[in-house]
């Protein structure tokens, strides 16, 4: 017998192999039907689909034979390796000084026929063989050796699909650590900014209640720029509050709504609003589904559509529908309009069309992102239909 040698490039092709994490893996249909396949075209009783690592050759997966490994110095696969750029054929094992006593060959599972393709990584490393194997001299066609190579392909494919979806999947992983610390920092920046935020605020109050007079133009107008900077940071730190805290909304279970109700909520929030009118259509009387999460969707939405209105008396129409997977919510108002270039960029966080909304106050971009938030990590999505002059709509669903 003569014992394989050690691959050319073996350092290399060793980290190739565990690049794949396929080692010790369980058995996959996927690959059991190729060797399945292999062992039919060829008419042996033995296909594997055989790696070989530093000490062992491992089969990933074994038709006709129960074992899962052998010694390396025992494996014709180790022959196979070592001519990358060609098919290993032995027609009688027992007459070839590589193998005449090899215990594979002498014992079971008394490999007399050999056939075995490399199988080749994209580094160009031969990783192992697709090979098949009987007990029985044999010889194969030509286009038997061709199908046989045309399976050790999808082999290869197969474990190249497995190696980009396990960098995918670690990459995924990576990214939403990112976020999640992202998000934390979010938080903590803001909480902590809160406090001498207040403080600020309301030096500035205080001096404007006591001092006013006693100041020039210039300083009262500086104490204005004071408080209105303020108040635009003091809305932003909201804003990236509630967007931090989003996901914790969605962690509350779902429950029964009486629209009824809903709507009395709805209309207590802006009863400031003199000039509103508001209806709130359904065929449903109620509907099961997170309640924060609607709530907090809804009255953002409103909000923006009273805030940014353009007309003397305010109307907004909430219309509630649904499918077999979800509820279907409609949120119409007969503002300015969104014009077409505008629409995308209204959901992405700090995208503001308007400075300031009738009130006076500035807008922060972050509501529209949150409501998009919540929305899409319950399953659902949303999208705007709008005519710059004649209102907008906002078409929601949410996953049953």
């Amino acid at each position: 017998m003569i014992t394989p040698e050690k691959n050319s490039n073996e350092k290399e092709r060793l980290i190739d192999l565990k690049s794949y994490s396929i080692l010790d893996t369980l058995p996959e249909s996927d690959y059991d039907n190729l060797t399945a396949i292999a062992a039919e075209i060829c008419g042996t009783k033995i296909s594997l689909v055989s790696l070989i690592d530093e000490k062992r050759q491992w089969f990933k997966s074994h038709h006709g034979i129960n074992a899962s490994e052998t010694p390396r110095e025992y494996a014709f696969c180790g022959h196979a390796i070592n001519d990358q750029n060609n098919v290993l054929i032995v027609q009688d094992a027992r007459k070839d000084i590589r193998f005449h006593d090899n215990p594979l060959v002498t014992q079971e599972p008394f490999v007399i026929f050999y056939a075995g393709v490399p199988l080749i990584s994209d580094n160009g490393h031969p990783l192992g063989t697709l090979c098949v194997i009987d007990n029985k001299p044999k010889l194969l066609s030509q286009s038997q050796i061709q199908s046989l190579s045309a399976l050790a392909s999808q082999v290869t494919n197969l474990l190249k699909l497995r190696k980009s979806k396990n960098v995918l999947e670690k990459t995924l992983t990576k990214l939403q650590e990112k976020n999640k610390e992202l998000e934390r920092f979010a938080y903590i920046a803001a909480h902590d900014l809160k406090s001498p935020l207040i403080g600020i605020s309301s030096m500035a109050d205080l001096l404007s209640k006591n001092y006013t007079e006693k100041l020039d133009h210039n300083g009262q107008r500086m104490l204005e720029l004071i408080q209105s900077s303020s108040n635009k940071l003091n809305n932003l730190i909201d804003g990236l509050l509630k967007y931090t805290k989003s996901d914790n909304i969605l962690k509350e279970v779902k429950s029964n709504i009486n629209l009824e109700d809903l709507k009395r909520d709805i209309l207590g929030l802006f009863n400031y609003e003199n000039e509103l009118s508001f209806e709130l259509e359904s065929s449903h009387a109620e509907i099961e589904t997170n309640r924060a999460a609607l709530e907090q969707i809804l009255i953002n939405l409103i909000a923006n559509a009273i805030k940014y209105n353009d007309k003397k008396h305010v109307e907004i129409k909430v219309n509630i529908s649904s499918s077999d997977t979800h509820y279907k919510f409609s949120v119409q108002d007969n503002g300015p309009g969104i014009a077409p270039q505008d629409q995308e960029k209204i959901f992405d966080i700090f995208e503001v069309l308007n400075n300031k909304d009738k009130y006076g106050n500035p807008g922060n971009g972050i509501g529209l992102a949150t409501v998009k938030k919540i929305i899409e990590k319950s399953g659902g999505s949303i999208h705007i239909e709008s005519t710059v002059g004649k209102g907008s709509i906002f078409i929601f669903n949410l996953k049953k």
